[in-house]
């Protein structure tokens, strides 16, 4: 039997995507990019936010329609979406067969077995689980980049956050065992590891008593072959000294970090429940551009909270345009359902969200500019990834710079020698909102 498979929403979805690609394999079924050849069908759905949700729905109807068109025998909802809402969805989409929750993944042939046979099932799995290095995986992403998911699970309790009801308690996988899968990443071509949690700076409390993030950068380090070590999703309370010492000192890991502040007001950050407060973030953000030389800043922010006022807003507005990082995402608040933050009074009207939210990227829109025309003349490492098909002599591709999917590229002119996963040295010609212009120089 041949299987196609969309995944949806973040990269730590796509991780479980991968592995249960692999469970497939190993199992003898065939997979293929052409949905119309596919006996079985999987969509491994996100639900984090309303429009999430929308397009995994509108995803799984559309791929239904190979039922009709194609070879499909089997639609199979995974991840977010069904651990959700699981034997409702079922009800509500007579074409789906089978429901696998994101505590169920593993499942993954049992689902098959059972629709292929004419039943429907919901397998949801009652506590988080999370591979190892021993699982079997087929990596999506291109051969010198990859993601390894460090833990799953939050402990956060944030009030506009559903994802610890749809995920579970944190739990983190060894050090050993994480060094184990670098090591064959490694041997496998691999020069760039993306390590993903739902919160990376929490890794290792639920199984070593204390976070241990530094200490798993400091076995990974170790690891020949690898070029960069990039960390994504660090929460700002937990962002220790001794972390920030490890990502200064240590040669491998990129001088880029991911902090999600969600805001700067601290009665809006209390009703998030956020234990942060924008002194305290202003005193981390001075640590890591003292310590950390070059150091890169994204954050992401929550606009139209409820409660949020028009002093909140231009807190918040003051905020940006007074530390001026290098990379942020706006976002418009999401009422989710089951979430402290459903029921708060004061929800703030669409059309404010809308106001607040333009407000907010036009400026940053110029402040993200001004950055990059700041490292005009710095040389740079750059990781190819892409040759442009009408101008042959141009190539793309990411410095430390640049997280994979959410950041800018490096266009480098004249160059007709890099392909991609090599790494050549470059000098920054023209800075833009989000990518920077280069020329080779090695």
């Amino acid at each position: 039997m041949k299987a196609g498979f969309i995944s949806l929403g973040c990269n730590k979805n796509l991780v479980d995507t991968e592995v249960m690609l692999g469970i497939m394999l190993e199992n003898g079924i065939e997979l293929t990019a052409n949905p119309a050849e596919a006996d079985i069908l999987i969509v491994n759905t996100c639900a984090f936010i309303l429009s999430a949700k929308e397009e995994s729905i509108t995803t799984i109807l559309n791929i239904a329609e190979y039922k009709e068109n194609g070879k499909c025998r089997s639609l199979i909802v995974a991840g977010c979406l069904g651990q959700l809402y699981n034997k409702t969805l079922l009800d509500e989409i007579p074409e789906a067969d089978a429901i696998v929750g994101t505590g169920a993944w593993h499942r993954i042939m049992e689902a098959i077995e059972e629709t292929i046979s004419g039943r429907r099932v919901v397998l949801l799995g009652d506590k988080p689980i999370i591979y190892d290095s021993k699982s079997p995986r087929i990596r999506t992403t291109p051969n010198y980049t990859a993601y390894v998911k460090i833990a799953e699970g939050c402990n956060n309790r944030c009030t506009f956050c559903s994802i610890p009801l749809i995920r579970g308690r944190q739990i983190s996988r060894p050090i050993e065992d994480i060094r184990a899968e670098v090591e064959r990443l490694a041997e496998e071509g691999v020069k760039e590891i993306n390590l993903i949690a739902q919160d990376t700076t929490a890794y290792g409390t639920d199984i070593y008593g204390q976070p241990k993030l530094a200490e798993l950068l400091r076995e990974l380090v170790k690891v020949d072959k690898i070029h960069w070590i990039r960390i994504l999703y660090s929460y700002p309370h937990r962002f220790s000294d001794e972390l920030i010492d490890v990502i200064a000192s240590e040669e491998k890991i990129c001088k880029y970090v991911d902090i999600p502040m969600q805001h700067a007001s601290n009665k809006i950050l209390h009703s998030m429940n956020r234990p942060d407060t924008r002194e305290s973030v202003e005193v981390l953000l001075q640590k890591l551009r003292e310590r950390i030389p070059d150091v890169v800043i994204r954050s992401t922010f929550i606009v139209g909270f409820p409660g949020e006022t028009d002093e909140d807003f231009q807190e918040l507005k003051e905020f940006l345009k007074t530390q001026r990082l290098d990379k942020v995402g706006i976002f418009t608040y999401s009422r989710e359902e089951d979430t402290p933050a459903y029921d708060f009074p004061n929800q703030v009207p669409p059309e404010i969200m809308q106001e607040r939210y333009h407000d907010l990227m036009s400026m940053q829109s110029l402040i993200s500019q001004e950055m990059n025309e700041e490292i005009e003349g710095m040389e740079l490492e750059v990781l190819i990834e892409d040759r442009d098909e009408e101008v042959e002599e141009v190539v793309s591709g990411r410095s430390y710079r640049d997280a994979p999917e959410v950041d800018g590229l490096v266009y480098i002119e004249n160059d007709g020698r890099s392909k991609p996963g090599d790494i050549v040295r470059v000098k920054v010609l023209s800075g833009f909102v989000y990518d920077i212009a280069a020329e080779r120089i090695d």
